[in-house]
């Protein structure tokens, strides 16, 4: 049996694994040998049934070009084996020895300012490198020869966090590779000079080696060419993993290769392509500590990722116990939170939950990173939470394989997200990740599953999809969204939508015209705000901010108007109906508490009920065909009523009437046919 693409395999899932999978990255090279045994205990105590190893051991398994040294890794896997632990066995191409680096310095990656980036860190190889791709297969070839048969092997995990610490590189051979990359998509000049508008400027080439990287110059460089590079560095980055994944898939097919993702966090690879190169998604997420409502970012990170799975099962590869080590401010989780992070993930469909790390660092940059096994030991909170973790999800093994649904999708597109960015917009608070996660906000509150989806997918699944942030928008994916409506969805488009084309050039006709017979209406002029200044809309009664359009009807109605500001007068709120279906337009920031008063009416459109609980109460459904099950998190500071009865596989607590703790989580088999 071979993997051949997202999903594919027994089940569409780790060979030989039939429970919940519990564990993180184990790197015993850290610690003395005579330490492993006793780790290994642990790991039985605490549940663990799979461990990531190799990650950064490139140093140790090659020390010298074509020199391996396999004898520590044979003996840890006979060691996890023997204790029934699977495991995800690492390339350690994320972190080229030393010895790389001084027999290839042109390896090296450079940034947009020029300057070439040093040893001692991770992430530091330019993807374009010839001699870093074939160093990088050779290692991972010799890896899947010697252990692609082992019989603890249950999945690959190529690189680490692809993208991350840096992405772009600047250097001589990533220039010539970017020429390469633009002959491949433009195959003229002609057709790149007008794709990239260089009658502007006088920047017109006439010859392929007078392109070159859009590093720093004199004023701003042509957005053009730096979408450009954004797709070609996504693309690089992608070339170098399916090099590695072809070279272990020619040695060893029967085992599922992944990588892990960063979704919703690093936004220099485009994932919509990489999810359809890995066997299973796998995803990497860490809370950002300081935000009060860090577990709505949470959810959204694992929606997205379960999208990027196509709605499969997926890979938690790592999040942390407790304080990670490199934000501002590392706050420690509290009591419990633990446990609903991780059942969140596993509610919104991850069956395998992994942390970083097995052990804690004593050396090195991570050294106050959190682990499953703190520096304090085994008489710790975090060890008894671990444990306890540990033992709860040993009980949710029927669970395995069961998906999530949605009716509700919002749409997500990283090229828009990286035209966007560009300098000289009209307004610095213009932020597309703000106005996503706003909705996405109100959506969660309302309880609403939903789903990410690209602006050219099919979209006719949902009763109500949502663009808060679809600056760049193809005639292709305009034409999705008018079928969509058409057809008899419910559609929500923010403002600064609609703008532009693929090559970031404003579309012909003006702003919004893709969507002119959509949404009813064009956009003759952006009226951004003042710092600090806000907009009133009547008769809703609710205050903008940011940002106002003068809007000219076309068709559509008003359901709401600037009472003052540069735009008073002027519709705020649309709403216009095509075929069987509603858009609706909004030309101003609300704020998530203020989003209610538009998608009250859009729900009322779409069909869609939303829940009537604790606003603090997170509900999502995992479903098998003969079976439902409720995942309530309680992330408030009181106990709440759960909107159905069941079995709590967590406690074998059964009932009509349950409550879930302020704080606690609760994993329900419910009857499949009680009413939401």
């Amino acid at each position: 049996m071979s993997f051949t693409g997202n999903g594919a395999g027994p089940a569409g899932w780790l060979p030989g694994v039939s429970a919940i999978s519990y564990g993180g990255d184990y790197n015993p090279e850290q610690w003395p040998e005579e330490s492993w045994p006793g780790d290994i205990e642990l790991m039985r105590q605490a549940g663990v049934n799979l461990v990531s190893i190799g990650i950064f051991s490139w140093a140790l398994i090659e020390p010298r070009r074509g020199e391996h040294d396999f004898g520590w890794m044979d003996r840890l896997f006979e060691l996890l084996h023997a204790a029934g632990i699977r495991i995800s066995l690492g390339t350690p191409t994320a972190s080229p020895p030393a010895w790389f680096f001084h027999e290839h310095p042109e390896a090296r990656v450079v940034t947009r300012d020029g300057t070439t980036l040093g040893f001692g860190s991770r992430g530091m190889a330019s993807p374009s490198s010839p001699a870093y791709r074939e160093a990088s297969v050779s290692i991972a070839t010799a890896l899947a020869r010697r252990y692609g048969n082992h019989p603890a092997l249950a999945v690959w995990h190529v690189h680490n966090e692809y993208g991350a610490p840096v992405s772009e590189c600047y250097s001589e051979q990533s220039v010539r590779a970017f020429r390469r990359w633009l002959q491949g998509r433009y195959e003229s000049l002609d057709a790149l000079n007008a794709a990239w508008g260089t009658a502007f400027w006088g920047q017109r080439y006439l010859e392929w080696q007078h392109i070159s990287a859009p590093a720093v110059s004199a004023s701003v460089v042509n957005p053009a060419q730096r979408l450009d590079f954004a797709r070609f560095t996504s693309d690089a980055l992608l070339q170098c993993f399916v090099a590695e994944r072809d070279a272990i898939r020619a040695e060893c097919p029967q085992v599922p290769i992944t990588t892990n993702f960063m979704a919703g966090t690093c936004e220099s690879v485009d994932l919509w392509k990489w999810a359809d190169a890995v066997d299973i998604v796998a995803n990497d997420h860490y809370l950002v500590a300081e935000d009060p409502r860090s577990h709505v970012g949470l959810a959204l990170s694992a929606d997205l990722t379960r999208s990027l799975a196509r709605g499969k099962p997926w890979i938690l590869m790592e999040h942390s116990t407790s304080g990670v080590n490199w934000q501002p401010r590392n706050l420690a989780k509290r009591s419990g939170e633990l446990a609903r992070n991780a059942l969140t993930h596993f509610g919104r469909g991850a069956d395998a939950v992994m942390f970083f790390q097995w052990k804690a660092s004593r050396s090195g940059a991570e050294k106050f990173h959190s682990a499953m096994v703190p520096h304090a030991g085994t008489r710790s909170r975090i060890w008894s939470e671990v444990c306890a973790l540990g033992a709860g999800l040993g009980t949710l093994g029927e669970v395995l394989g069961s998906t999530v649904s949605a009716e509700a999708a919002v749409l997500w597109d990283w090229e828009s997200f990286w035209a966007q960015d560009l300098e000289w917009r009209p307004s610095e608070d213009l932020s597309h990740r703000e106005r996503v996660n706003a909705f996405y906000d109100r959506l969660w509150r309302d309880q609403l599953t939903v789903d990410f989806a690209h602006p050219e997918a099919d979209l006719a699944a949902y009763k109500l999809v949502v663009a808060p942030a679809s600056y760049l928008l193809t005639r292709a994916a305009a034409d999705n969204l008018r079928r969509y409506v058409e057809g008899g969805g419910t559609l929500v488009v923010s403002y600064f939508s609609a703008i532009v084309d693929e090559h970031d050039a404003v579309h012909d006709g003006g702003f919004v015209a893709p969507l002119r017979d959509v949404l009813g209406l064009t956009v003759e002029e952006f009226l951004p705000l003042r710092a600090g200044e806000t907009v009133r809309l009547t008769p809703s009664e609710v205050v903008g901010d940011v940002w106002t359009d003068d809007v000219a009807l076309e068709g559509a109605e008003v359901v709401a108007a600037f009472e003052d500001g540069p735009a008073a007068g002027k519709p705020a709120i649309t709403r216009n109906t095509l075929g069987a279906g509603a858009a609706w337009y909004v030309a101003t920031r609300l704020d998530a508490d203020q989003l209610a008063v538009v998608l009250e009416g859009a729900y009322r459109d779409a069909g869609l009920t939303p829940g009537d609980g604790p606003e603090d109460l997170e509900l999502v459904r995992r479903r098998h065909a003969d079976a439902e099950y409720l995942i309530a998190v309680n992330h408030g500071t009181k106990p709440a009523d759960l909107p159905v009865g069941g079995t709590d596989l967590l406690t074998g607590e059964a009932g009509a009437s349950l409550k879930v703790e302020a704080g606690g989580v609760r994993v329900l088999r419910t009857d499949r046919h009680q009413e939401r």
